[in-house]
């Protein structure tokens, strides 16, 4: 690599890092007074207008989070808090998505039109670049149809027919994604569709005939003007090529059993690219609760010039991890080399998403883990993806909150802005703990069907997120950093709390059963405890609490992967079903949950207005 093509990416890096600090400072709309920006007030007040929803100082922070952090949540609640039905609500959630995508299309545009201007990078990633955004654009159109098809239509008509015997009745009648040798597969990329009263499944490229017509016209595009130029610079043209043809194959399958070998023949050209420039493609499922349909994910990331790492993170998390496999590993040392090797071959990236599409028009990750077959995983190890520059701009650009005020208390909220805002190097130790090593957590435990074995009951996904968490907390109470200490603590309960939040967003329902699980912890050490307000007790006596707590638990939970039962067995040791949602068991934790919930609905989008910004920016 060149030294033109290293200062380029530097450029490139800080053209995305300047978008992204800009799209935080929108919130000042209903943060300061004399902030002044008519275009974005009349662009707010007009979505507003489209959804029926008063120009206040709570909706306008609703939609402006819908924008800025792409998740839809507060959007959905100011919705519903007018008693709107749940065709209503999913209707107004596709205005967001079409409003939220419209306006972050134009935005890549114009970083790609200064790329073209400045002939950044050289010619073949220009017309990568470009091709990726033409064929995210056809993406994006796609998700919408996507998303009413199978979230707004199928799954419901499944839900009303079946209830929580739905996955069984999928299994029992073939509907679930099989490989060739009919294998039942952990995730899906085909659909269902109803046709005179029986369910059947359908490729891609069969229900969305139009949508995959144009993607896979678009990649041929591509991959034929990429052949006429040279990468002398990073060599990675043939691999692209690859990858490319390997996308267009997969998604133009109409043979249903074949679709999960060419999946993984896109994840396997995938994992050669090396690039500091990559191009994601559907690698997870989030919102499909029964057939696991993997999301219509579509990107480019951009790796930070400055080569960061988290070497001292993966060092513990195999230390933790021989340490405790040999206590609980008998007779399954064959997991445990699968996943050392894993962890041996992993390549990391860190750095930030330059460029997204289609799902991810409804919330970005904040690092990632992947692929998630564990075939492919064993030929050629994973890739995590990190995005701590963007997860701290976005903690920084948010507004401060009353609830936040009320719940942790002035003191617990300026050792946290103090962290964001004044300390950012250990910003980035902290986030290494507490989310790369989530990431390396997710690794652990794994076998090729583990989580088929276990996701009988289909919520694998909901003890899973708790799993990774942990495995990170776990390996740094092993090997504990006296500088952070204090400051991972606080993250664990903020998180714990606050993904209380999350309690009505089924996408991201594994993470608030994560937090449900958390609570549990802090509860039972006497970290937390609730008596109509929540009080906060971190001392150093409930600290060390805490960790036996997590080193207990955390054993039993890797033994439960281990012999691969079923991941209600576990889950339900802390929650359970109440109403559709989950709640704790414990009537305390119950109670702080529901009062939690309630004052969220009444004042989560109410700004405090006594803490000033200005006094740590």
């Amino acid at each position: 690599m060149d030294e033109k093509f290293k200062k380029d990416l530097g450029r490139l890096y800080k053209l995305i890092s300047e978008n992204q600090k800009n799209l935080g400072n929108y919130y000042k709309l209903v943060e300061e007074k004399d902030y002044r920006n008519e275009k974005l007030q009349v662009y707010i007040d007009e979505f507003l207008d489209e959804c029926e929803l008063k120009h206040n100082k709570e909706n306008r922070l609703a939609v402006l989070s819908r924008l800025i952090n792409l998740r839809d949540e507060q959007f959905v609640q100011v919705v519903s808090k007018n008693g709107a039905s749940r065709q209503d609500i999913e209707k107004k959630r596709a205005l967001g998505y079409l409003w939220t995508k419209n306006f972050h299309l134009k935005k890549e545009e114009e970083i790609l039109k200064v790329i073209d201007e400045e002939k950044l990078l050289n010619e073949f990633y220009r017309v990568l670049l470009s091709g990726v955004h033409e064929i995210g654009v056809a993406m994006s159109d796609w998700q919408y149809k996507w998303n009413e098809h199978i979230i707004n239509n199928i799954n419901p008509s499944l839900n009303e027919q079946f209830g929580e015997d739905t996955i069984n009745y999928l299994e029992e009648n073939g509907l679930l994604d099989m490989d060739e040798d009919r294998n039942i597969a952990d995730r899906a990329y085909s659909v269902l569709d109803k046709r005179d009263g029986k369910y059947i499944v359908l490729t891609y490229a069969q229900f969305f005939k139009d949508d995959v017509k144009k993607v896979c016209l678009l990649l041929e595009k591509l991959i034929k003007r990429l052949q006429t130029l040279q990468d002398s610079e990073t060599n990675q043209k043939e691999s692209y090529i690859e990858y490319f043809r390997a996308l267009s194959i997969a998604f133009s399958e109409l043979d249903r059993f074949k679709l999960l070998k060419r999946w993984k023949d896109v994840d396997r050209a995938w994992m050669k690219i090396t690039s500091p420039l990559q191009v994601g493609h559907p690698l997870e499922y989030y919102e499909d609760h029964y057939r696991k349909a993997v999301a219509l994910e579509w990107d480019v990331r951009i790796s930070n010039p400055k080569n960061l790492g988290a070497n001292e993170t993966l060092k513990d998390i195999n230390q933790m991890h021989r340490s405790i496999f040999d206590k609980i590993g008998k007779n399954k040392e064959a997991i445990f080399k699968r996943v050392k090797k894993n962890l041996d071959n992993i390549q990391l990236y860190i750095g930030r998403p330059a460029f997204y599409y289609a799902s991810e028009f409804n919330g970005l990750f904040s690092a990632q883990v992947v692929p998630n077959d564990e075939e492919v995983s064993k030929e050629l190890g994973k890739k995590i993806f990190a995005f701590a520059d963007n997860i701290l701009d976005i903690q920084r650009a948010k507004p401060f909150l009353k609830i936040d005020k009320i719940i942790f208390g002035e003191e617990f909220l300026r050792k946290e802005r103090e962290l964001i805002f004044k300390k950012e190097n250990l910003w980035h130790k902290v986030y290494e703990i507490s989310t790369i090593g989530h990431e390396f957590g997710h690794i652990l435990w794994l076998d090729s069907d583990s989580e088929i074995r276990m996701n009988k009951s289909g919520v694998f996904k909901n003890i899973e997120e708790f799993k990774a968490t942990t495995g990170g907390l776990v390996a740094f109470f092993m090997n504990e950093n006296q500088q952070i200490k204090e400051y991972v603590f606080s993250e664990l309960i903020k998180r714990a709390v606050g993904l209380i939040a999350w309690r009505k967003t089924g996408e991201v329902e594994p993470y608030y059963c994560e937090g449900l699980i958390h609570l549990k912890a802090l509860f039972d050490c006497d970290v937390l405890d609730f008596d109509e307000k929540l009080t906060i007790n971190d001392s150093e006596e409930n600290y060390e609490k805490l960790k036996n707590w997590y080193f207990k638990n955390y054993e039993k939970l890797a033994l439960h992967y281990l012999e691969k039962r079923d991941a209600s067995e576990f889950l339900s040791l802390f929650a359970h079903k109440e109403d559709g949602d989950y709640m704790p068991n414990e009537t305390k934790i119950k109670s702080f949950v529901s009062y939690y919930w309630d004052l969220h609905q009444k004042i989560g989008r109410d700004i405090d207005s006594e803490a000033k910004k200005s006094d740590w920016i």
